[in-house]
């Protein structure tokens, strides 16, 4: 039997409509928006019959088994955990809250009611990321001695709740490949703030930095990342980018968009060390339905895409890669990753860090969500 999936939110979530019209497993069977025209333009242009312009009556309806939430950032908590009391699994973009404490309650809403939550961590399903962790599993890294990530974006202009966010707010992009090529645990966090913003930008959240940049120190684990993140106010090209230094080879991501990545290999001369390579596509993990969404956007075609996704450049070609996993762990009956569990960590390091930056890079402790 299908899994009867509704998608809340039809701006950046529009992405995901065909995916899941396509994806074996799924009926793409309801879409929920508040402002009702869009609504119809959505629906309409997808065929979509079942709609919801109030969230509350979308988890009223028995039909809809899951949720992928695609709200603004503020909604994100309360509505995944009454998606989850509710009877509902839970896909949700990042972060996957705002404060620790609904990390902590999201947490508990899966315990308690046995239901799958994934945050949809985009950098974690890229092309990128799926290439190191496959040298990684291959062991062509050797042993990995250190990791770095950043998240460098130009936010201006952007509607609602972002201007003058706190950078690690908003810091799973780069949190998330740090702490998942080897399933690691941040266990406490140190971060410093850089430069100002422009004073009516810093008064909305006051958030005074243009960059914070992050120490993180994995538990039970000789491992520590680095990771930095800028929204305003500092000139750079969109940077998601992911770096592992290995004992054999280090990966570093491209300094310009569209550039090739550089691999360095140990013990070759000088000269030779670094090599530029084209990091290949990974649809073939793929159900062939759904594989071509690694090279191609969805929302709209033909028109204006989604500006997260023409600014990420696609985000790795990552889309299908989400779908397909929190699908499978449905229907497998098995932890989706990042399960809810990592998602609270992933995303309570950034919470702390700004925390962190705000009192002078005090090192924040990051709560066991495991043993709840």
């Amino acid at each position: 039997m299908k899994i009867n999936v509704a998608i809340v939110g039809l701006g950046f979530g529009a992405e995901f409509i065909p995916i899941y019209q396509k994806h074996p497993d799924t009926s793409m069977y309801a879409v929920c928006q508040r402002n009702e025209q869009k609504l119809k333009e959505v629906a309409d242009a997808y065929g979509i019959d079942v709609r919801y312009s109030s969230f509350e009556q979308l988890l009223e309806d028995p039909i809809v088994d899951a949720v992928h939430i695609n709200s603004p950032i503020p909604n994100h908590a309360e509505q995944s955990i009454k998606a989850l009391r509710a009877g509902k699994h839970v896909a949700c973009t990042v972060p996957m809250a705002t404060s620790v404490e609904d990390c902590l309650e999201i947490v508990r809403a899966t315990k308690e009611t046995g239901k799958k939550y994934m945050m949809m961590e985009t950098v974690v399903y890229s092309r990128e990321f799926l290439f190191v962790k496959e040298l990684y599993e291959k062991g062509e890294l050797g042993k990995v001695q250190f990791l770095k990530a950043s998240h460098q974006q130009d936010m201006e202009g952007w509607p609602d709740y972002w201007p003058g966010l706190p950078p690690m707010h908003y810091a799973t992009h780069c949190v998330g490949p740090v702490a998942g090529l080897l399933r690691l645990e941040a266990e406490y966090v140190s971060c410093f703030g850089s430069g100002t913003i422009s004073p009516e930008l810093a008064s909305i959240h006051n958030s005074p930095f243009a960059v914070e940049s992050a120490h993180i120190k994995f538990k039970n684990s000789d491992l520590a990342a680095y990771v930095y993140r800028s929204l305003f106010d500092v000139a750079r090209q969109y940077r998601e980018s992911f770096e592992v230094y290995g004992s054999k080879k280090s990966f570093e991501w491209p300094l310009i968009e569209g550039e090739k990545a550089v691999i360095h290999t140990a013990k070759k001369p000088e000269a030779e060390i670094a090599e530029k390579v084209r990091v290949p596509d990974f649809a073939h993990y793929l159900p062939d339905e759904i594989a071509s969404f690694t090279m191609q956007g969805v929302y709209n075609e033909g028109e204006q895409q989604h500006l997260s996704f023409v600014q990420g450049s696609g985000h790795g070609g990552s889309h299908p890669h989400m779908v397909h996993e929190f699908v499978t762990a449905i229907v497998q009956g098995r932890d989706p990753f990042p399960n809810a569990v990592q998602s609270a960590n992933w995303t309570s390091v950034g919470i702390l860090a700004h925390q962190s930056a705000m009192k002078g890079g005090k090192l924040m402790q990051i709560p066991d969500f495991g043993e709840l």
